[in-house]
């Protein structure tokens, strides 16, 4: 009874230390070298890099497929996922059949039962890995740089591109964004989203599109598709192709 008595205070203590971390926005690292186990075996188009954050200096993983066209595009996930999940590894993938380097980034996640509302806290973090990308990319001669993000990942993509965004970034392609808009963006900008999409992103998309910066931005619905284009994903990177056609030269 005894030993069961410990087992149980530490599992209490266990969950407190994770809402703790929660509410500090601190990414969860072990849920992060999870995916990784479960998604670098399984690669078949690119390789697993890692890379590494000056805040508390956590490797992050990051999927690289080369191009020779001197054109990249960081990939940047939803909640709670990984960066070769679903369309997100349809993106990566496909737009590197189109001739662009993709370097798609784990993003901080945390504990599976998180809300959206608990992630801005990371959200620091997270632009420090898309700076770290675009390091990355730099050091391999890519001069021409492009975001393409999906929900809570176009989010934390603000942050990044809000602040002192490098040079070498010409553009973003932001999909499925949902509570901001795009204030104090300073590069062309892709609002893509689906005309079946979360009520939160179909309520904004008429704010979204008044806040577009000018010079090459535009706001695109795709018919039929949902939060995350299923069906459509066809649709989805011919949108994000062409976008990166006209502001990555």
């Amino acid at each position: 009874m005894k030993k069961m008595t410990l087992l149980g205070a530490a599992a209490g203590l266990l969950a407190l230390v994770s809402l703790a971390a929660q509410a500090a926005g601190v990414a969860d690292y072990a849920r992060e070298k999870k995916w990784a186990d479960e998604v670098v075996p399984g690669l078949v188009v690119g390789d697993p890099v890692y890379l590494q954050t000056p805040r508390g200096h956590h490797k992050f993983l990051t999927l690289f497929t080369p191009a020779d066209t001197g054109k990249a595009a960081i990939v940047v996930h939803g909640m709670g996922i990984h960066p070769d999940w679903g369309m997100v590894g349809t993106l990566r993938t496909e737009l590197a059949d189109r001739g662009y380097a993709t370097l798609s980034i784990q993003m901080p996640i945390l504990a599976a039962d998180a809300k959206g509302e608990d992630y801005p806290p990371t959200f620091p973090e997270a632009a420090e890995r898309i700076a770290e990308a675009v390091d990355f990319l730099k050091a391999k001669g890519y001069a021409q740089i492009a975001i393409v993000s999906h929900s809570m990942g176009s989010r934390m993509s603000r942050v990044y591109l809000t602040g002192k965004p490098d040079p070498a970034v010409k553009s973003w392609a932001s999909l499925g964004i949902s509570q901001d808009d795009y204030q104090n963006v300073r590069l062309p900008v892709l609002d893509l989203y689906g005309d079946n999409d979360l009520p939160a992103v179909l309520a904004k998309a008429s704010t979204r599109k008044a806040t577009l910066p000018a010079g090459g931005s535009k706001q695109v619905k795709v018919g039929h598709a949902d939060h995350f284009f299923t069906g459509r994903e066809g649709e989805m990177v011919e949108a994000v192709a062409a976008f990166l056609g006209e502001t990555l030269k």
